[in-house]
């Protein structure tokens, strides 16, 4: 369904998360619901959002395409501010060594890990790569995703870092799901580099990030600022050099040990500085006094069957702002499902479920710089909109491992529906 006037009425509970964006502390918690409620659209944008009794006695309510809900939840498209698209293949063999008691690193000493997916990302053609991407995002649209940040970083040398980046483009630019795009070359050292990282460093920072932002590939660079990846120096000259050229700026973060990459962020402005499993209680104040987005990743500790998930309560209790994303990758989080991020949020992290949906919405959004069109459900904005077959906004991480969102918009356009429309 082509974007038109529609009327979304019959809402039992209308999560609009208006307000200051971002959120923090206890702020985290109001969704803003209005009860019985509904929205009016026009042109692919919010025109009016309120009770069902003000928005229907409205004339271009009249005209508008009716879709009663029948008591539905209703809530902004969800934010997806960390992913990695496009990658060639599971890497289903380091699963099942990882239940049989290898580590992380271990994986990696044995050739796994992030380069097992760069050989074989290489040998995969550009035209495969976007064919597998698109139908993972026809899964993320499915389950109420409507924005979605993908990284590149399986590349590790200029042509495939190129190339994962074009392919991003392509997919944005053939919709409907949006796409912020981020170019993550230092993700690992590549084994010609293993010896000598610096110089990597320093080609990327000289040589590819002046082509990639001539050429409009990227919006932000990040950089796997941990232990076996880069270190806090070496992110500092990559992620200057990006700022310099006009990026924003992302970090992997204190995900494996503690290494100052939180810290980093906030000295360097960046706009998120994302996993934080392992963050002490100062970089947690530091947080707390900046603009940088804490994006936490509790699929990965779940999937590496981990007991230990980033401080969502003490980041909350201290005012930073906090993010919640799926990390959708082959090797530590193979779910696009945010609401299952949701649910282990909730169940984990001790997040309620309004402070998750906010977290999910809102302030994903503020991260990619994109909060004054999307997060919330405000008139002016893009009608972004994800529909649950549930009656309360509590049971959507209580239902964990079901996918029970039945309506998808992305400005005013079906996604996914599973309603007879």
């Amino acid at each position: 369904m082509t974007p038109r006037d529609i009327l979304l009425t019959g809402c039992s509970e209308l999560l609009t998360l208006r307000g200051p964006a971002p959120r923090r502390g206890t702020a985290l918690r109001d969704a803003g619901i209005i009860r019985d409620g509904a929205v009016l659209i026009r042109g692919g944008q919010i025109a009016a959002v309120g009770s069902r009794r003000e928005i229907e006695k409205l004339p271009e309510a009249r005209r508008a395409r009716k879709l009663d809900l029948g008591g539905r939840v209703v809530l902004p498209g969800l934010v997806d501010s960390h992913t990695h698209l496009v990658f060639p293949a599971t890497r289903v063999r380091e699963y099942e060594m990882r239940l049989a008691g290898a580590g992380y690193e271990e994986i990696a000493g044995a050739g796994g890990g992030i380069l097992s997916s760069v050989k074989r990302l290489r040998a995969t053609p550009a035209a495969t790569l976007e064919q597998q991407a698109s139908r993972w995002l026809k899964v993320f649209a499915e389950h109420g995703t409507t924005t979605v940040e993908a990284k590149s970083g399986y590349g590790l040398d200029f042509a495939n870092e190129w190339k994962i980046l074009q392919v991003q483009r392509r997919l944005a630019e053939r919709g409907p799901v949006e796409i912020v795009s981020t170019f993550l070359g230092a993700h690992v050292p590549p084994p010609k580099f293993r010896a000598n990282p610096d110089a990597y460093i320093d080609l990327i920072a000289r040589s590819w990030l002046p082509r990639i932002v001539n050429a409009r590939l990227a919006e932000y660079c990040d950089v796997f600022c941990d232990r076996g990846a880069f270190t806090v120096a070496q992110s500092r000259r990559l992620l200057t050099a990006a700022h310099a050229l006009g990026m924003g700026l992302r970090l992997h973060g204190e995900q494996i040990a503690r290494t100052g990459a939180a810290r980093l962020g906030v000295e360097l402005g960046a706009a998120s500085v994302d996993h934080l499993d392992q963050v002490n209680d100062g970089d947690i104040r530091a947080l707390a006094v900046s603009n940088t987005v804490a994006i936490l990743l509790p699929g990965c500790s779940f999937h590496l069957g981990l007991a230990k998930y980033a401080p969502a309560r003490k980041l909350i209790a201290v005012g930073a702002i906090v993010a919640l994303a799926t990390d959708f990758n082959p090797g530590t989080c193979p779910s696009p499902s945010m609401t299952m991020a949701l649910s282990l949020a909730c169940a984990q992290m001790r997040m309620s479920p309004a402070e998750a949906i906010a977290a999910a919405t809102i302030n994903p959004a503020f991260s990619l710089g994109r909060h004054d069109r999307i997060g919330s459900l405000d008139a002016g904005k893009d009608a972004d909109i994800a529909v649950f077959d549930l009656a309360d906004h509590r049971e959507i991480p209580y239902h964990f491992g079901v996918n029970l969102c039945c309506l998808t918009m992305k400005r005013g356009t079906i996604l996914h529906s599973r309603l007879p429309l």
